[in-house]
């Protein structure tokens, strides 16, 4: 017996070091890489960009399901966009409230005659929208039935004419420059084709709206959406930043993400039988590259180009967790081939172990050392200074990281210009461990729970206040 816990006290502080010191050197990576990046953008011209006309054409697709409240200022906001050679595709997935009325109503559009090429197969396509007036003739609507996110964004890129696709959500507010940022790496690559890239994502929840634009940042006023903003600082400017700058990344937020079309659909375009296609999406084409045995790169620009609305109450913030988990035990299933293997170089040897390590079976893990110290605490007799200073430590880490979150995005973007602004971030930051982190511990083990033994596949839903809420 003494055996058995001597090994369970050796894993679990093995695991701890492990854990800790992942975070540090994502921690440390992401520092260089946006000093680099810092002075990289100080030089950087996009006006060339703006003004050329060789400017590679790019198509923005935004699925649309029931999105009647914000349908409107969504496309409004895409308008706006900064960028001499792309369109607009809207895909109405369907909807079951009046979205495609309030677009045909809202920009003067009408049906029209339509060839579609099925390049990659999707449900039927009902019609093709366009607008009468020539302010709008880069905007096009398509109806179709419904699939779903993965399934209208294929008929996306079968309508798309770009040489590019970026994918959001159109509950997004795009920065009004983020597609000359995010061409940028494509141009910029001389030896490598680079096949996608992300971008930061931020939160729009209390922040004032008008016509499409953000006018005013703010911190949120809902506690469970300002827990979501230390933590997407951490995940955006910390983890994937580090993970691209390895060559690393296997995903990029299906809010914001631009795509080498050719590649995409190559490789047969978004899967449909995942709630989590964008991560999938991501991985297969760059097995799709490694396979041909071509250099490839996926890139990812740390700047804060596109603003969502999060969940604000614990159903829907439980309901995506669970989906988002879902997601990625999918995707690692799906490419398991992908597991230690030198084929597929870093990817295969360092970021898909260290994915599903660190991203899938760390709550599971950390579940069985809750369990294991509560039997223990129960039957045993636990070293309880020892367990206090663990538990010290690692609220003391983790509040580390989450500081250095907020620095980094204060020093590099200063979003949150206000001192109040700050103090609520470092206050839900010493939260956070407290408060919320069980929360989504429990929500990523019935994830899994959800995924192994329901064989849950929906998508679940999430209910949007709608900008014209955010004054």
């Amino acid at each position: 017996m003494n055996i058995i816990l001597t090994i369970l006290d050796t894993f679990f502080l093995v695991f701890a070091i492990g854990i800790f010191s992942y975070y540090f050197w994502l921690a440390v990576v992401s520092a260089k890489e946006l000093i680099r990046s810092y002075y990289h953008n100080r030089n950087a011209n996009y006006d060339a960009i703006i003004s050329s006309p060789f400017a590679p054409s790019i198509t923005v697709i935004a699925p649309a399901y029931n999105e009647s409240i914000s349908i409107v200022q969504n496309i409004k906001a895409l308008l706006t966009l900064y960028y001499p050679n792309f369109e607009i595709v809207v895909v109405n997935d369907g909807s079951k409230d009046d979205t495609l009325e309030k677009a045909i109503e809202a920009y003067d559009l009408e049906k029209v005659t339509y060839v579609v090429d099925y390049k990659i197969p999707c449900n039927e396509i009902r019609g093709v929208y366009k607008s009468t007036k020539r302010a709008f003739n880069n905007l096009t609507v398509v109806d179709k039935v419904n699939g779903g996110k993965a399934d209208a964004l294929n008929s996306g890129i079968n309508i798309a004419k770009g040489d590019y696709f970026i994918s959001i959500d159109v509950d997004s507010i795009i920065d009004p420059y983020a597609l000359q940022k995010m061409i940028k790496p494509f141009l910029e690559e001389p030896h490598k084709r680079v096949i996608a890239t992300g971008g930061v994502i931020g939160i729009v929840n209390s922040c004032k709206i008008e016509d499409g634009q953000i006018l005013k940042i703010d911190v949120p006023n809902n506690m469970w959406a300002r827990f979501q903003v230390v933590e997407y600082n951490r995940a955006f400017l910390m983890g994937r930043l580090a993970w691209a700058r390895l060559d690393g990344l296997l995903l990029i937020s299906g809010a914001l993400g631009l795509f080498d079309k050719e590649v995409a659909i190559g490789c047969g375009g978004y899967y449909t039988k995942t709630v989590g296609e964008d991560m999938e999406l991501v991985v297969r084409m760059r097995k799709y590259m490694a396979d041909r045995k071509l250099e490839y790169k996926v890139g990812y620009v740390p700047d804060p180009l596109c603003w969502t609305e999060v969940p604000t109450t614990l159903k829907i913030l439980g309901s995506q967790r669970n989906r988002w988990t879902r997601g990625t035990i999918d995707t690692l299933f799906l490419h398991k081939e992908l597991f230690l293997n030198p084929k597929y170089g870093f990817m295969g040897m360092v970021s898909y172990p260290f994915w599903a390590l660190f991203e899938w079976l760390a709550p599971i893990i950390e579940l069985i050392g809750i369990i294991y110290f509560a039997i223990i605490a129960i039957f045993g007799s636990p070293n309880w200074s020892f367990f206090l200073v663990v538990m010290l430590l690692v609220y003391a880490f983790s509040l580390t990281f989450s500081t250095y979150a907020i620095l980094y995005d204060l020093l590099m973007y200063n979003r949150y210009k206000k001192k109040r602004m700050i103090i609520k971030l470092l206050v839900t930051s010493w939260l956070e461990p407290i408060i919320y982190h069980p929360m989504v511990l429990y929500w990523a083990i019935r994830g899994n729970w959800d995924y192994f033994i329901k064989k849950k596949k929906n998508w679940g839903t999430m209910v949007r206040v709608g900008f014209a809420e955010k004054k």
